[in-house]
């Protein structure tokens, strides 16, 4: 495909994904942090000590400060998983469980 193909290219339709309960948009070939961002969600995950908010910050998967539960199973990274219509994305506090799975 020629890249000059993709000017003006229009996503697909949104899928529906939940945080926390709510219905947020993803269009197709979004990660869940991209999703959760566009939609306004800045932080989905707090510190073991402090409780303190965090989000995505390197999006590359790297830092793993864009931990959330995702589909009930904890410590997933938001930043590289791809938005999937159903997904169901809760906030995190701490480690998520005993046994992290990082």
């Amino acid at each position: 495909m020629d890249p000059l193909d993709l000017v003006g290219a229009e996503p697909g339709p949104a899928r529906t994904i939940l945080f926390d309960g709510r219905p947020v948009p993803a269009l197709p070939g979004q990660t869940l942090a991209a999703a959760l961002w566009a939609d306004g969600v800045l932080a989905w995950r707090t510190t073991r000590n402090g409780g303190r908010p965090r989000g995505a910050f390197c999006g590359i998967g790297q830092c793993f400060d864009c931990l959330a539960t995702v589909n009930g199973r904890p410590n997933q990274r938001l930043c590289l998983l791809l938005a999937e219509p159903g997904d169901t994305v809760t906030t995190q506090e701490g480690h998520g469980h005993a046994d992290l799975e990082v």
